[in-house]
Protein backbone atom coordinates (compact mmCIF):
# COMPACT_ATOMS: atom_id res chain seq x y z
CA UNK A 1 0.00 0.00 0.00
CA UNK A 2 2.96 2.36 0.43
CA UNK A 3 3.59 2.23 -3.32
CA UNK A 4 -0.06 3.07 -3.95
CA UNK A 5 0.26 6.07 -1.66
CA UNK A 6 3.34 7.39 -3.48
CA UNK A 7 1.62 7.07 -6.87
CA UNK A 8 -1.49 8.87 -5.66
CA UNK A 9 0.63 11.57 -4.03
CA UNK A 10 2.24 12.31 -7.39
CA UNK A 11 -1.10 11.97 -9.15
CA UNK A 12 -2.46 15.12 -7.49
CA UNK A 13 0.30 17.21 -9.07
CA UNK A 14 0.26 15.55 -12.49
CA UNK A 15 -3.53 15.59 -12.86
CA UNK A 16 -3.70 19.24 -11.80
CA UNK A 17 -1.10 20.17 -14.42
CA UNK A 18 -3.17 18.53 -17.16
CA UNK A 19 -6.28 20.65 -16.58
CA UNK A 20 -7.45 22.63 -18.43
CA UNK A 21 -4.51 23.19 -20.83
CA UNK A 22 -4.45 19.63 -22.15
CA UNK A 23 -7.87 18.23 -21.25
CA UNK A 24 -11.00 19.34 -19.41
CA UNK A 25 -11.93 17.46 -16.20
CA UNK A 26 -14.68 15.42 -17.90
CA UNK A 27 -12.38 14.59 -20.80
CA UNK A 28 -9.81 13.37 -18.28
CA UNK A 29 -12.41 11.14 -16.63
CA UNK A 30 -13.59 9.71 -19.95
CA UNK A 31 -10.08 8.91 -21.24
CA UNK A 32 -8.93 7.45 -17.91
CA UNK A 33 -11.95 5.15 -17.54
CA UNK A 34 -11.90 4.12 -21.20
CA UNK A 35 -8.18 3.33 -21.07
CA UNK A 36 -8.54 1.45 -17.80
CA UNK A 37 -11.46 -0.64 -19.08
CA UNK A 38 -9.56 -1.59 -22.25
CA UNK A 39 -6.46 -2.62 -20.28
CA UNK A 40 -8.41 -4.71 -17.77
CA UNK A 41 -10.41 -6.52 -20.47
CA UNK A 42 -7.28 -7.21 -22.54
CA UNK A 43 -5.22 -8.54 -19.63
CA UNK A 44 -8.05 -10.60 -18.12
CA UNK A 45 -7.74 -12.98 -21.09
CA UNK A 46 -4.49 -14.21 -19.53
CA UNK A 47 -6.21 -15.09 -16.25
CA UNK A 48 -8.96 -17.45 -15.09
CA UNK A 49 -12.32 -16.80 -16.73
CA UNK A 50 -14.93 -16.84 -14.02
CA UNK A 51 -18.68 -16.73 -14.16
CA UNK A 52 -20.06 -14.02 -11.92
CA UNK A 53 -23.34 -14.54 -10.10
CA UNK A 54 -26.12 -12.18 -11.16
CA UNK A 55 -26.52 -10.67 -7.69
CA UNK A 56 -22.77 -10.05 -7.52
CA UNK A 57 -22.86 -8.51 -10.98
CA UNK A 58 -25.21 -5.88 -9.60
CA UNK A 59 -22.76 -5.20 -6.76
CA UNK A 60 -19.93 -4.84 -9.28
CA UNK A 61 -22.06 -2.41 -11.27
CA UNK A 62 -22.57 -0.38 -8.10
CA UNK A 63 -18.81 -0.49 -7.44
CA UNK A 64 -18.17 0.74 -10.97
CA UNK A 65 -20.57 3.64 -10.61
CA UNK A 66 -19.50 4.64 -7.09
CA UNK A 67 -15.81 3.69 -7.20
CA UNK A 68 -15.00 4.89 -10.72
CA UNK A 69 -17.65 7.08 -12.34
CA UNK A 70 -18.49 9.18 -9.28
CA UNK A 71 -15.17 8.80 -7.46
CA UNK A 72 -12.93 9.77 -10.40
CA UNK A 73 -15.40 12.28 -11.83
CA UNK A 74 -15.81 14.25 -8.61
CA UNK A 75 -12.05 14.13 -8.00
CA UNK A 76 -11.02 15.65 -11.32
CA UNK A 77 -13.74 18.29 -11.37
CA UNK A 78 -12.93 19.22 -7.76
CA UNK A 79 -9.16 19.22 -8.32
CA UNK A 80 -9.65 21.64 -11.21
CA UNK A 81 -10.90 24.20 -8.68
CA UNK A 82 -8.76 23.48 -5.62
CA UNK A 83 -5.04 22.81 -5.01
CA UNK A 84 -3.25 19.42 -4.99
CA UNK A 85 -2.27 19.74 -1.32
CA UNK A 86 -5.78 20.76 -0.26
CA UNK A 87 -7.26 17.82 -2.16
CA UNK A 88 -4.82 15.36 -0.61
CA UNK A 89 -5.50 16.70 2.87
CA UNK A 90 -9.25 16.37 2.43
CA UNK A 91 -8.72 12.73 1.53
CA UNK A 92 -7.32 11.94 4.98
CA UNK A 93 -10.85 11.99 6.37
CA UNK A 94 -11.39 8.84 4.29
CA UNK A 95 -10.45 6.45 7.15
CA UNK A 96 -13.15 7.95 9.38
CA UNK A 97 -15.86 7.28 6.83
CA UNK A 98 -14.52 3.82 6.02
CA UNK A 99 -14.35 2.99 9.72
CA UNK A 100 -17.97 4.06 10.21
CA UNK A 101 -19.22 2.33 7.05
CA UNK A 102 -17.24 -0.84 7.81
CA UNK A 103 -18.60 -0.91 11.35
CA UNK A 104 -22.18 -0.61 10.07
CA UNK A 105 -22.02 -2.83 6.99
CA UNK A 106 -19.20 -5.28 7.79
CA UNK A 107 -19.39 -5.25 11.61
CA UNK A 108 -15.71 -4.27 11.78
CA UNK A 109 -14.60 -3.54 15.35
CA UNK A 110 -13.50 -0.02 16.29
CA UNK A 111 -10.68 -0.02 18.85
CA UNK A 112 -9.17 2.77 20.90
CA UNK A 113 -5.85 2.29 19.10
CA UNK A 114 -7.48 2.87 15.72
CA UNK A 115 -9.19 5.99 16.97
CA UNK A 116 -5.95 7.39 18.38
CA UNK A 117 -4.21 6.78 15.05
CA UNK A 118 -7.01 8.54 13.20
CA UNK A 119 -6.79 11.56 15.51
CA UNK A 120 -3.02 11.87 15.02
CA UNK A 121 -3.28 11.42 11.27
CA UNK A 122 -6.01 13.99 10.83
CA UNK A 123 -4.21 16.44 13.13
CA UNK A 124 -1.06 16.22 11.08
CA UNK A 125 -2.89 16.58 7.79
CA UNK A 126 -4.85 19.61 8.96
CA UNK A 127 -1.61 21.30 9.99
CA UNK A 128 -0.46 21.13 6.37
CA UNK A 129 -3.13 23.60 5.26
CA UNK A 130 -4.20 25.41 8.45
CA UNK A 131 -0.76 26.32 9.75
CA UNK A 132 1.61 28.27 7.54
CA UNK A 133 -0.72 28.84 4.61
CA UNK A 134 -3.91 30.78 3.97
CA UNK A 135 -7.01 28.60 3.75
CA UNK A 136 -9.41 29.97 1.17
CA UNK A 137 -13.00 29.29 2.05
CA UNK A 138 -14.72 31.22 -0.68
CA UNK A 139 -15.22 31.03 -4.42
CA UNK A 140 -13.96 28.17 -6.52
CA UNK A 141 -11.66 26.73 -3.86
CA UNK A 142 -14.61 26.01 -1.57
CA UNK A 143 -16.52 24.38 -4.43
CA UNK A 144 -13.49 22.25 -5.29
CA UNK A 145 -13.07 21.16 -1.68
CA UNK A 146 -16.73 20.14 -1.46
CA UNK A 147 -16.46 18.07 -4.65
CA UNK A 148 -13.26 16.38 -3.45
CA UNK A 149 -14.99 15.60 -0.15
CA UNK A 150 -17.83 13.90 -2.04
CA UNK A 151 -15.19 12.04 -4.08
CA UNK A 152 -13.72 10.74 -0.83
CA UNK A 153 -17.16 9.59 0.37
CA UNK A 154 -17.61 7.58 -2.84
CA UNK A 155 -14.17 5.98 -2.50
CA UNK A 156 -14.91 5.00 1.11
CA UNK A 157 -18.17 3.36 0.09
CA UNK A 158 -16.41 1.59 -2.79
CA UNK A 159 -13.90 -0.04 -0.41
CA UNK A 160 -16.65 -1.31 1.86
CA UNK A 161 -18.91 -2.63 -0.93
CA UNK A 162 -16.00 -4.33 -2.68
CA UNK A 163 -14.54 -6.10 0.37
CA UNK A 164 -16.91 -9.14 0.39
CA UNK A 165 -16.25 -9.74 -3.32
CA UNK A 166 -12.43 -9.77 -3.29
CA UNK A 167 -12.28 -13.11 -1.55
CA UNK A 168 -14.85 -14.65 -3.86
CA UNK A 169 -13.51 -13.77 -7.31
CA UNK A 170 -10.15 -13.29 -8.99
CA UNK A 171 -8.86 -9.71 -8.85
CA UNK A 172 -8.85 -9.37 -12.64
CA UNK A 173 -12.43 -10.65 -12.85
CA UNK A 174 -13.58 -7.98 -10.44
CA UNK A 175 -11.67 -5.16 -12.09
CA UNK A 176 -12.74 -5.96 -15.63
CA UNK A 177 -16.40 -5.69 -14.64
CA UNK A 178 -15.95 -2.68 -12.34
CA UNK A 179 -14.00 -0.82 -15.04
CA UNK A 180 -16.58 -1.66 -17.71
CA UNK A 181 -19.52 -0.46 -15.62
CA UNK A 182 -17.61 2.65 -14.57
CA UNK A 183 -16.85 3.53 -18.19
CA UNK A 184 -20.41 2.86 -19.40
CA UNK A 185 -21.80 5.14 -16.69
CA UNK A 186 -19.50 8.04 -17.61
CA UNK A 187 -20.47 8.04 -21.32
CA UNK A 188 -23.81 9.88 -20.98
CA UNK A 189 -22.28 12.31 -18.46
CA UNK A 190 -19.28 13.27 -20.59
CA UNK A 191 -20.75 12.76 -24.07
CA UNK A 192 -20.50 16.40 -25.18
CA UNK A 193 -16.99 16.76 -23.75
CA UNK A 194 -15.64 13.63 -25.41
CA UNK A 195 -16.76 14.85 -28.85
CA UNK A 196 -14.35 17.78 -28.57
CA UNK A 197 -11.29 15.78 -27.46
CA UNK A 198 -8.19 16.57 -29.54
CA UNK A 199 -4.55 15.55 -29.10
CA UNK A 200 -3.00 17.89 -31.67
CA UNK A 201 -1.61 20.20 -28.95
CA UNK A 202 -0.07 17.39 -26.86
CA UNK A 203 3.69 17.54 -26.28
CA UNK A 204 5.92 14.88 -24.65
CA UNK A 205 4.78 15.89 -21.16
CA UNK A 206 1.10 15.59 -22.07
CA UNK A 207 1.56 12.08 -23.43
CA UNK A 208 3.75 11.02 -20.49
CA UNK A 209 1.23 12.39 -17.98
CA UNK A 210 -1.63 10.64 -19.77
CA UNK A 211 0.30 7.35 -19.70
CA UNK A 212 0.91 7.81 -15.95
CA UNK A 213 -2.76 8.52 -15.25
CA UNK A 214 -4.15 5.62 -17.32
CA UNK A 215 -1.58 2.85 -16.87
CA UNK A 216 -0.07 3.62 -13.46
CA UNK A 217 -2.80 5.42 -11.51
CA UNK A 218 -5.71 3.43 -12.94
CA UNK A 219 -4.57 -0.02 -14.09
CA UNK A 220 -1.72 -0.88 -11.70
CA UNK A 221 -3.09 0.95 -8.66
CA UNK A 222 -6.53 -0.66 -8.75
CA UNK A 223 -4.82 -4.04 -9.05
CA UNK A 224 -2.76 -3.27 -5.94
CA UNK A 225 -5.77 -1.95 -3.99
CA UNK A 226 -7.78 -5.09 -4.70
CA UNK A 227 -4.78 -7.24 -3.76
CA UNK A 228 -4.44 -5.31 -0.49
CA UNK A 229 -8.12 -5.84 0.31
CA UNK A 230 -7.52 -9.60 0.19
CA UNK A 231 -5.07 -9.27 3.08
CA UNK A 232 -6.20 -6.12 4.93
CA UNK A 233 -9.45 -4.62 6.15
CA UNK A 234 -10.98 -1.68 4.23
CA UNK A 235 -10.16 0.58 7.18
CA UNK A 236 -6.48 -0.39 7.21
CA UNK A 237 -6.23 0.18 3.46
CA UNK A 238 -7.75 3.63 3.86
CA UNK A 239 -5.26 4.60 6.61
CA UNK A 240 -2.55 5.02 3.99
CA UNK A 241 -4.34 8.11 2.68
CA UNK A 242 -2.68 9.84 5.64
CA UNK A 243 0.61 9.72 3.73
CA UNK A 244 -0.73 11.28 0.53
CA UNK A 245 -0.52 14.91 1.74
CA UNK A 246 3.13 14.28 2.64
CA UNK A 247 4.02 13.04 -0.83
CA UNK A 248 1.92 15.77 -2.45
CA UNK A 249 3.72 18.41 -0.39
CA UNK A 250 7.16 16.92 -1.13
CA UNK A 251 6.38 16.90 -4.84
CA UNK A 252 5.18 20.50 -4.69
CA UNK A 253 8.46 21.48 -3.03
CA UNK A 254 10.48 19.58 -5.62
CA UNK A 255 8.83 21.39 -8.54
CA UNK A 256 9.06 24.74 -6.78
CA UNK A 257 5.41 25.19 -5.80
CA UNK A 258 6.04 25.25 -2.04
CA UNK A 259 8.85 25.18 0.50
CA UNK A 260 9.49 23.00 3.56
CA UNK A 261 8.56 24.63 6.86
CA UNK A 262 8.54 23.51 10.49
CA UNK A 263 4.74 23.02 10.53
CA UNK A 264 5.02 20.66 7.56
CA UNK A 265 7.76 18.65 9.28
CA UNK A 266 5.61 18.37 12.41
CA UNK A 267 2.62 17.37 10.29
CA UNK A 268 4.62 14.65 8.56
CA UNK A 269 5.73 13.21 11.91
CA UNK A 270 2.14 13.14 13.18
CA UNK A 271 0.90 11.47 10.01
CA UNK A 272 3.54 8.73 10.02
CA UNK A 273 2.90 8.12 13.73
CA UNK A 274 -0.81 7.77 13.05
CA UNK A 275 -0.20 5.21 10.30
CA UNK A 276 2.17 3.29 12.59
CA UNK A 277 -0.41 3.12 15.38
CA UNK A 278 -3.19 1.77 13.21
CA UNK A 279 -1.13 -0.66 11.11
CA UNK A 280 2.34 -1.34 12.49
CA UNK A 281 1.77 -1.40 16.26
CA UNK A 282 -0.41 -4.49 16.14
CA UNK A 283 2.18 -6.31 14.05
CA UNK A 284 5.00 -5.32 16.40
CA UNK A 285 3.10 -6.63 19.42
CA UNK A 286 2.34 -9.90 17.64
CA UNK A 287 5.99 -10.43 16.66
CA UNK A 288 7.10 -9.63 20.20
CA UNK A 289 4.75 -12.26 21.63
CA UNK A 290 5.90 -14.81 19.07
CA UNK A 291 9.59 -14.19 19.83
CA UNK A 292 8.94 -14.37 23.57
Amino acid sequence: MLGVTVVFGLHYIIAKSMMPDYLSPLQMVFIRLMGGALLFWIFQRFFIREKVERRDLMKLALCGFVGLTMNVGLFYVGLNYTTPVDASVIHVSNPILVLILAAILLKEKITALKLSGIVLGISGSLILILWGRHLQLGGQTALGNVLVTLNMVCYSLYLVILKPLVGKYHTMTILKWVSLFGFLCIIPISFNSMLSITFSHFDWYGWAALFYIIVITTFLIYLLINYALKHLTPTTVSYYTYLQPVFAAVTSVTVGMERITLPKIIAALLIFTGVYLVTGWKGVRRRTRDEG
